[in-house]
């Protein structure tokens, strides 16, 4: 594997070094300009200026303004790029010693149509032109809402619910489109290296502040993205240092403020900060964020239990560009995240002093690498290299126990080319990559009182245990795709494929090894009946193979039963068949902008997997095993999502979601239906820029009933368990802003509330020997926040 990186790493400094080699020399021609809003006649700061077939690129300054300067001579298409505007392309041809004035006046696109993505087909893109359907969360939502972590922004989009799955700890995962946490692929600038152990609750570690944007696709997209995108793909696109900016804000918030029977509101602090520094000429930049969170534990029902944990996080990371030349640029990040959670209780104890605790300490680092290309005028060929290491200190212990500590280490890779190739009125894209992980998680091994052996009437001797080897696995994947997209008139057809060859290897048990070779093929079609209305149709394949995913690494505790999730040597794996079919309506009736979207979707599972729930043992210990269900399962829906503009001041976004997913044949509890899954849920969104300094959010998420399953002992049945039904909960937030102007800089003082009406689960199990699996509804009770940021960039 280490070879492998190397081979990568070696490409792309061979392609560095020849593109330093051959860097044009000064020429003096240069290209200035402004960008204006057309509408309101208002410059555009910080608006984006791209020249075509390269990877020269600049934005406005403040005051709308912006130069290129020592271009080589030529004809150039220059594309001005703004939030919440459509772009603009100009021609112009520049000479050397000459400097040219090129102004750009843009109009509103208000339902952000026109906005370029890249996660649909892996080339850049307006979303109207895709042939997938692309839901782009922007920074403005993760403000609504007052989302700290990318965790709350995510219940915004059509299909998408966020769900916390423990009472102590706070694991929590994103449901798409009726499937539960793994079925989705989690990207990281289009790189698949998000790893089971990071994804425990690498959702709510990764900061708002460092995300530029994030793109959903939902349904199959394994034949450009890999294993485990069966119910879409969620990818993180970071902040690129583009421009001259600042922003640092710091923000107070105090949860259950006003709950009954809850114990003491919990305080939760963040302070963040972002810059980018750009050089004179446009060819270096760097960006720079972190972030500090420090939140209190929470305890609901007043039992002395923690239903949300305590949480310490601390993240610093960098994005970096050096552009070479015209047409040749190396981009480079890295961020680092340490994290301390714990829950359960006696917060000041250590923790095998606790009643209960689950506590985790993280330090994740990530680094990536990125050499792209021009060659013809749009022909781009880019190689990269990317790695995430994680080191986990963990207790999952109860009853004072001291051999529940633990300790895991996990490192994934991912590596690559892709070539793609613009021709009159198509497009081809072939890549190949391989990824791979090692992950090793063991429990230590220390004194227990299970170990006491009586030496003499008043002398106790702890005799130490050996580690115990929990998992220690590796996996790799290698990959080749294509895709081939066409343009015929009104009807855009894109056919794709990619070929994987897998190898999970279990180091802990011999025999236990699994590998395969899986063709995902996928084609759309995308056709315009008007101009203003577009259908799309899709199939996919995809699979997930037999390996360990993040809720193995995660251990429910209690008092009287410990949860662990095994794979079954049995396992083997599964595939999936995705349909999708989608009508989007956009256009403007007056001074009124419309988008309505109606999507259904429907999934066939073969050799699906499912829980096999165990007895406990002796100690408590209690084996979820995860099997092939004997029949196949189905989920299918219809997602309808809504965008409003009476005016450019006022907007509305709402999505709702009904869906079924059910295994052939019945489960465990004798039922046929996903557990944990509900059958309706949605949210809305409403901003209003009332004048030009204040301005009125309101988010509120909608999530209907579901089963439950509860294995406590306060009513129920802890060795069989039982399903409840859960209640409907409609969870709505508000938030006010007030902007001051400081020279070029704003001041924005906020408040608001979160969970007004504080619809949250109100049966909480109680005690040490409560169900900690047994959490439902909205994350957060009634909230309350306050805080200010200063920048010359804000959102």
């Amino acid at each position: 594997m280490l070879k492998k990186l190397n081979i990568a790493l070696a490409m792309i400094l061979l392609s560095v070094t020849q593109a330093m080699n051959s860097q044009e020399k000064r020429t003096d021609a240069n290209i200035i300009g402004h960008v204006i809003c057309i509408n309101c006649t208002e410059h555009l700061s910080f608006a984006t200026i791209t020249v075509e077939g390269t990877t020269i690129g600049t934005s406005t300054d403040e005051t709308g303004h912006f130069q290129l300067i020592n271009l080589p001579p030529g004809t150039y298409i220059l594309r001005a790029d703004y939030l919440g505007h459509k772009p603009q392309e100009k021609e112009i041809t520049i000479h050397q010693g000459e400097t040219r004035e090129l102004n750009f006046e843009l109009e509103r696109d208000v339902l952000g149509l026109e906005e370029v993505i890249i996660t649909g087909d892996r080339n850049k893109m307006s979303r109207k032109e895709s042939s997938v359907i692309v839901h782009v969360i922007t920074p403005k939502m993760f403000s609504a809402n007052q989302s700290m972590t990318l965790a709350g922004g995510l219940n915004f989009s059509p299909g998408l619910r966020m769900e916390n799955n423990c009472q102590n700890c706070g694991f929590t995962q994103v449901r798409m489109n009726g499937l539960e946490g793994p079925y989705a692929q989690i990207l990281i600038n289009s790189r698949p290296i998000f790893s089971g152990l990071a994804g425990v609750y690498g959702l709510e570690l990764i900061p708002a502040n460092m995300i530029e944007r994030v793109e959903v696709i939902r349904g199959g997209g394994s034949a450009l993205y890999g294993s485990n995108a069966i119910a879409g793909t969620i990818n993180l696109i970071m902040k690129d240092p583009i421009n001259n900016t600042y922003e640092a804000g710091v923000t107070g918030e105090m949860m259950g403020l006003g709950v009954r029977h809850a114990g003491e509101p919990a305080p939760d602090y963040s302070l963040q900060f972002n810059s980018s520094m750009v050089s004179s000429d446009s060819k270096t930049g760097m960006a720079l964020y972190g972030f500090y969170r420090n939140r209190a534990p929470f305890d609901a029902n007043g039992d002395d239990f923690s239903e949300i944990s305590l949480l310490k996080n601390t993240t610093i990371g960098s994005r970096m560009f050096h552009r070479f030349g015209t047409r040749s640029k190396i981009t480079a990040d890295f961020f680092h995240i340490s994290e301390d959670r714990r829950g359960g209780d006696r917060f000041g104890y250590p923790l095998h002093e606790a009643n209960i605790a689950e506590s985790v300490k993280h330090n994740l680092s990530t680094a990536a690498i990125t050499y792209e290309r021009f060659f013809r005028e749009k022909d781009n060929f880019s190689v990269y290299a990317s790695g995430q290491n994680v080191h986990r200190d963990s207790y999952y212990g109860a009853e004072q126990s001291l051999s529940d500590y633990g300790n895991t280490k996990d490192f994934s890779y991912t590596i690559g080319a892709q070539y793609n190739t613009i021709l009159d009125r198509s497009e081809i894209l072939v890549g190949l990559e391989n990824s791979g992980s090692w992950m090793k998680d063991q429990k230590l091994g220390y004194p227990d009182v299970a170990n006491a052996i009586l030496v003499n009437d008043s002398t106790v001797e702890y005799r130490h245990t050996d580690n115990v080897l929990v998992a220690d696995q590796s996996a790799n994947t290698s990959g080749v795709f294509a895709q081939y997209q066409i343009n015929l008139n009104k009807l855009q057809v894109s056919a794709g494929a990619r070929l994987d060859r897998y190898q999970v290897i279990d180091h802990a048990n011999a025999g236990s090894d699994k590998a395969g070779i899986v063709i995902s093929p996928r084609i759309t079609l995308r056709y315009d009946i008007q101009s203003f209305l577009q259908a799309r149709l899709s199939y996919s394949r995809g699979y997930r193979a037999p390996q360990i995913f993040d809720e193995d690494l995660h251990i429910e505790t209690s008092g009287s039963r410990k949860v662990i999730h095994r794979n079954s040597p049995d396992l083997t794996q599964e595939t999936s068949h995705s349909f999708m079919a989608s009508l989007d309506l956009n256009r403007q009736f007056g001074g009124i902008y419309l988008d309505f979207l109606v999507e259904g979707f429907y999934t066939l599972l073969n050799d699906p997997f499912a829980n096999r729930y165990g007895q406990p043992d002796v100690n408590g210990t209690v084996i979820y095993t995860r099997v092939n269900a004997d029949h196949g399962a189905r989920v299918g829906g219809v997602n309808f999502e809504l965008n409003l503009a009476p005016g450019e001041e006022l907007s509305m976004k709402t999505g709702f979601t009904v869906q079924s997913s059910m295994y052939e044949q019945a489960q465990e509890f004798n039922e046929r239906k996903f557990l944990r899954t509900p059958g309706d849920y949605g949210y809305i969104a409403l901003d209003w820029q009332t004048t030009g300094h204040f301005g009125i959010s309101s988010t509120a998420n909608y999530t209907g009933k579901m089963l439950i399953p509860y294995f406590g002992v306060n009513g129920g049945e802890p060795d069989e368990g039982e399903l409840r039904v859960s209640k409907r909960f409609f969870d709505m937030g508000l938030r006010l802003r007030y902007d001051i102007r400081l020279n070029g800089a704003t001041l924005r003082l906020y408040t608001g509330m979160r969970n007004i009406f504080n619809s949250y689960q109100s049966d909480f199990d109680a005690g040490i020997d409560r169900d900690p699996g047994y959490i439902y509804g909205p994350m957060n009770p009634r909230t309350v926040y306050v805080g200010l940021k200063i920048g010359n960039h804000l959102n």
